[in-house]
């Protein structure tokens, strides 16, 4: 119980703080309806969960020791990074939760996708940490840390995107708007982090 509980609390660590993931079920939960933002919030946890797991066992080192693969990497997520927060920043009005026809399921796979994989400093760096984790636990305790982790990243997304869901109501079109506009900023900047990681590689 220990274990695992040591697995949910550095879970909500990891990804309570604001990143792509995160403004990305934030947007989604302001402009869909709830039932859609579940589903894609689902979809987020899929790949956050899929990432963990393939940082626990050692995919950053893949990356760290192939210059290629990171550097193609860096490039294709900073150029999907921009298209995301471009997407958000030139929006002229908000949804607010009505069956916007535009949607795409197709779209909020890649884009989720693109927000968990597509940055090679999230899998480096969540390689380092989980794999301490990993060598600090007894070898038939590892899997309920694993455990807690999964838990962990279920409890966050499905609890952020029922809270905004729940209360973007009170919140004018105006200001809901503006708070794409500010996420997609902020993910335009994660964009141009990527791209002058890879610029400095080459």
């Amino acid at each position: 119980m220990q274990v695992f509980l040591q697995g949910l609390l550095f879970g909500i660590a990891y990804i309570a703080p604001i990143g792509m993931q995160n403004l990305f079920v934030v947007s989604t939960a302001i402009e869909q309806p709830r039932k859609r933002a579940f589903q894609v919030a689902l979809i987020v946890i899929l790949f956050d969960t899929s990432l963990s797991l393939a940082c626990f066992y050692g995919v950053g080192k893949l990356l760290q020791t192939t210059p290629w693969l990171e550097l193609a990497v860096l490039l294709i997520g900073s150029l999907l990074v921009f298209y995301i927060g471009w997407g958000l920043i030139r929006q002229k009005e908000v949804a607010m939760g009505t069956m916007d026809t535009t949607f795409s399921y197709k779209a909020a796979v890649i884009t989720a996708f693109s927000v968990a994989w597509l940055n090679p400093q999230a899998l480096i760096d969540g390689s380092v940490l989980l794999g301490a984790f990993r060598v600090s636990l007894p070898a038939n305790l590892t899997h309920f840390f694993m455990l807690g982790v999964i838990i962990s990243s279920i409890i966050w997304f499905m609890g952020l995107t029922g809270l905004i869901s729940k209360f973007k109501h009170l919140m004018q079109p105006r200001v809901l708007l503006w708070v794409n506009r500010v996420c997609g900023a902020v993910i335009i900047l994660y964009g141009v982090k990527l791209l002058a990681t890879f610029i400095t590689k080459i």
